[in-house]
């Protein structure tokens, strides 16, 4: 599930900035704001910074997130909200309990209801009112352009706790502009560790676009790729039908533990149909 994991306070244009501001001289840890367009020196200090730690560990060039102070409280919050839809928690603590939440989700449920109740989560993040009047106030302005960007910029500040290192980008609209509206995740958390094709498309992708689209009023084109697991949001473009979403014909990865549990010891007869992720 994504990206939304706090839209809620930095809704107002203004928020972001003024928590730039306010955090400035406080500890470096608070990385989501070394992707604020408006504090280039930090930027500069973290690609550099980053590019040399790259050369020294070539064995292993993941860049590691490094959580800052409301990273926990963002953990903590949307965890709390997926245990109260599942009915169970795990005893794991931090992120791999809430994999293992995230799991449950999948479990004794068709496809559809796991979509159901991963948007529930999502709308039960934020007061009522708030996406109402976003999609009220916000979204009509400027076509929907000025809504679109301002997600980007939320969802890139705020949610680097559950897919790791992303930045707005430039994506291209349906009108043929283009619009800093997108998010690029350069090596998704959330699909890493829980290593399942079906938890991906299940219980992030499809809910959080229909989360957008239905109760923020932003369309929402989320384009994972199952080889690298970068992820590439596009606020203000509406996804394919499900039967030309290229996404949704993935087989599941070779180390998904939900396929290889049914797997077994030995191929079947009907290996192709065990190995399909069970999000089909």
């Amino acid at each position: 599930m994504t990206s939304v994991a706090l839209l809620a306070p930095p809704l107002t244009p203004f928020s972001s900035s003024l928590s730039h501001h306010h955090h400035h001289h406080h500890h470096h840890s608070l990385s989501p704001l070394q992707f604020h367009p408006q504090n280039p020196r930090l930027r500069i200090l973290y690609s550099s910074n980053r590019s040399q730690s790259l050369k020294t560990t070539e064995m292993d060039s993941r860049p590691e997130y490094q959580p800052g102070i409301f990273d926990d409280l963002f953990l903590n919050l949307f965890r709390s909200r997926m245990v109260q839809e599942v009915g169970w928690d795990s005893e794991k603590p931090g992120y791999n309990g809430l994999i293992e939440v995230a799991n449950r989700l999948m479990i004794r449920r068709s496809n559809s209801e796991t979509k159901e109740a991963a948007v529930r989560i999502l709308r039960s993040l934020f007061p009522p009112f708030l996406l109402e009047l976003y999609r009220m106030l916000i979204s009509p302005i400027q076509g929907g352009k000025l809504a679109a960007m301002m997600v980007a910029r939320v969802t890139a500040l705020s949610c680097q706790w559950l897919m790791g290192h992303c930045a707005v980008n430039s994506v291209d609209l349906p009108d043929g502009s283009s619009l800093r509206s997108g998010v690029f995740v350069e090596r998704c958390k959330y699909l890493e560790e829980s290593k399942c094709v079906g938890i991906c498309i299940n219980t992030c992708k499809l809910p959080t676009q229909t989360f957008f689209r239905d109760y923020m009023g932003v369309p929402l084109l989320m384009e994972p790729n199952f080889s690298d697991y970068s992820c590439q949001f596009k606020f203000g473009v509406l996804p394919p039908p499900a039967e030309d979403d290229s996404a949704l014909k993935e087989p599941c990865l070779e180390i998904c533990p939900n396929a290889s549990r049914r797997r077994g010891r030995e191929f079947t007869s009907n290996a192709a149909d065990v190995l399909q992720c069970p999000k089909a």
